[in-house]
């Protein structure tokens, strides 16, 4: 008489007396993990092409070589170059709310989280190349083939909500229109890196956003008599 093997306590058993298999816990596929850095890095090496030739100057050969790989394996990841050029911009858009998160966590006020999500900004047009790239490519959409998204109206979205959670709290000086506010600050900040860049190759933007800021903000604060 053949016996079997008892179930492990608490074991779930199958018909028949054989313990049921627990489901078998799996990381990350590495092939996948592999593919999205693969991607992350061709558009990165992309992003500081594009950021110092411009669109029409760039050709996907140029991409493979800085990334190392052959025009093939980047054509895996991209099919042209049109959509290699949406993604980087993309990826522009993409950076701005989890760095709208970092500027929440510090707890400061509205009025003081728009001009931190400023001086971020400066920071990343002189470092960022994914932000370098995404803005130039954005002035020159008439080359590109593809739709791009429409440049502008979410930092202008973005700062006309914090300037209305400003006015609320009695941060704005008497008469100032939030939306009004934004844009106005929008375009100084925009015009101002754009100027920065075409004359100084972004060298100096940090003190013409200093100079732009301590111009405007200071119009638009509340005086202390008015809190």
């Amino acid at each position: 008489m053949r016996h079997t093997r008892p179930a492990t306590a608490g074991q779930p058993v199958e018909p028949g007396g054989k313990p049921r298999k627990s489901p078998v816990v799996r990381g990350p596929d590495p092939r996948q993990d592999r593919a999205v850095r693969t991607r992350a890095h061709i558009l990165r090496c992309a992003a500081e092409i594009f950021a110092v030739r411009g669109y029409p100057y760039t050709s996907i050969t140029d991409v493979a070589q800085q990334v190392g790989m052959t025009k093939g394996a980047v054509y895996f990841h991209f099919p042209n170059k049109e959509s290699l050029a949406v993604a980087v911009v993309e990826e522009l858009y993409s950076r701005w709310p989890l760095t709208l998160e970092e500027v929440r966590a510090k707890g400061l006020s509205p009025l003081d989280t728009a001009i931190e999500m400023f001086n971020q900004a400066t920071e990343a047009f002189q470092s960022d190349p994914i932000i370098q790239a995404g803005t130039r490519l954005q002035n020159e959409r008439a080359f590109i083939d593809a739709d791009l998204p429409a440049p502008y109206l979410d930092w202008t979205n973005l700062i006309s909500s914090l300037l209305r959670e400003a006015q609320v709290m009695g941060q704005l000086r008497d008469g100032v229109d939030p939306d009004e506010a934004a844009r106005v600050t929008v375009a100084a900040f925009f015009g101002m890196q754009h100027i920065s860049d075409n004359l100084y190759l972004r060298a100096d933007i940090r003190e013409r956003w200093r100079e732009v800021r301590d111009l405007l903000f200071p119009a638009l604060r509340a005086r202390p008599d008015q809190r």
